[in-house]
């Protein structure tokens, strides 16, 4: 296969996958049931037309019966008086006349026997019309059901889709705070067993730490001291609560 017919088949491919999408049945249908209305439609004409014709020729043929039968009694008259030159002639054009009615009547048979079909063909058609559109409805409701269904599996897909993203964060999110719990369980264990060192001891040896807290505790003693022997000075006491 050449450059060319490969690059043809791929565009028809995608022009049909295109048209597939866009295609929606619903409209085809409406279509179809619009198309067969016209056809009905055209066959109803033929058979008015048909009706039409075969009425012009009953009256046609009405009227030449009259004619005939005047010219039968014209003739009898033309006898009776004496003129049979007279009754021939109107006998002659009353054969004429029979003649024509004769081959009317064929036509008009033949009229009616395709007023019966087209008739026949109307109604057999009208039928299959009604049949159609309940059967279009049918399908119409059934794929506007299939796409609303579709949609909302397509939505519920979305919503889970982002429910699972949501609950994978959130497992993210458990987990570095179960780390950042472990961590610093891990610390205050460490601190409390004296495996890390408290930054304010850091380069002061464990005497050094012992003398500055007996001077501090040194000093707290002096200042409770020197509050007592201003109070005894004073000569009054404080009341607690006032």
């Amino acid at each position: 296969m050449g450059l060319w017919q490969r690059f043809t088949l791929i565009f028809k491919s995608k022009a049909n996958k295109a048209l597939d999408r866009a295609e929606d049945p619903r409209e085809t249908l409406d279509y179809s049931y619009e198309k067969q209305l016209e056809l009905l439609q055209k066959v109803r004409r033929g058979v008015a037309d048909v009706a039409t014709s075969r009425k012009r020729l009953e009256l046609q043929i009405q009227g030449l019966a009259q004619q005939e039968v005047k010219l039968e009694q014209q003739a009898k008259a033309a006898l009776a008086g004496g003129r049979e030159d007279l009754a021939r002639e109107a006998l002659t054009r009353r054969s004429g006349l029979h003649q024509q009615i004769a081959d009317l009547q064929s036509q008009l048979g033949t009229l009616q026997e395709q007023e019966e079909k087209l008739t026949a063909a109307a109604q057999q058609l009208q039928t299959k019309v009604e049949s159609f559109r309940t059967k279009k409805e049918t399908i119409k409701a059934t794929y506007s059901a299939a796409e609303a269904q579709a949609k909302i599996g397509e939505a519920f897909a979305g919503i889970s889709s982002e429910l699972g993203d949501v609950g994978l964060a959130v497992q993210r999110a458990e987990d570095k705070t179960a780390q950042m719990q472990a961590r610093a369980g891990a610390i205050d264990e460490l601190v409390a067993s004296g495996a890390l060192t408290d930054v304010t001891s850091m380069g002061k040896d464990d005497i050094t730490v012992e003398l500055e807290r007996m001077a501090s505790e040194s000093d707290v003693n002096s200042q409770l001291a020197a509050m007592k022997r201003e109070l005894e000075a004073g000569g009054d006491k404080p009341q607690i609560g006032q």
